[in-house]
This record gives structure tokens, sequence and C-alpha cells, in this order.
């Protein structure tokens, strides 16, 4: 008895392309924020400390940005998964 394993092949090509369309969502979306931010003073002042940060450390807004998102969503997650355990 043989036995096949189909698998799909995996395309480096999709994943770029994937990629790209998550790197222009995530850039639209910081830039309209920017752009509130002329309607929202508190934001304006988050946004000018951010791209201080983000020159202090040498990196883009954007990435400055990402950082800050990316570590917001680790310490919720860890938040609600300490509050689980009990």
């Amino acid at each position: 008895m043989l036995i096949y394993f189909e698998s799909l092949a995996y395309d480096q090509r999709l994943k770029e392309i994937h990629m790209i369309e998550s790197h222009a969502f995530f850039s639209k979306m910081v830039d309209e924020l920017v752009e509130f931010s002329e309607y929202d003073p508190e934001l304006a002042d988050g946004i000018k400390w951010l791209d201080v940060q983000a020159q202090k450390k040498g990196i883009t807004f954007y990435d400055m940005v990402f950082e800050v998102l990316y570590k917001h969503d680790v310490n919720s997650k860890a938040k609600d998964w300490l509050s689980t355990r009990n």
C-alpha cells in the first residue's frame, strides 16, 4: 500500500505580495493618523513625541509606530493571560 501526501507548493511570491499589501495598509493607516492629528492636539503631541523617539533610535517614524503598537499588543495579551490564570 502506498500513501501519497499532497501539499501545496510554498510560493514565496504570494508571501511577498501579502507583505507588500500589509505594509501599504499599515503605511496608509499611519499617514491618515498623521493627517487627522491636525484636528486633535493630543494626537499631534503624541506623533511629535514618537517622531523624536524614532530619531533618537535611528529608525523610521513608521518603524517606531509599529514598535509601540506591537509592544502594546504583547502587553495586552500578557495581561489577559494573567487574568485568566487565576
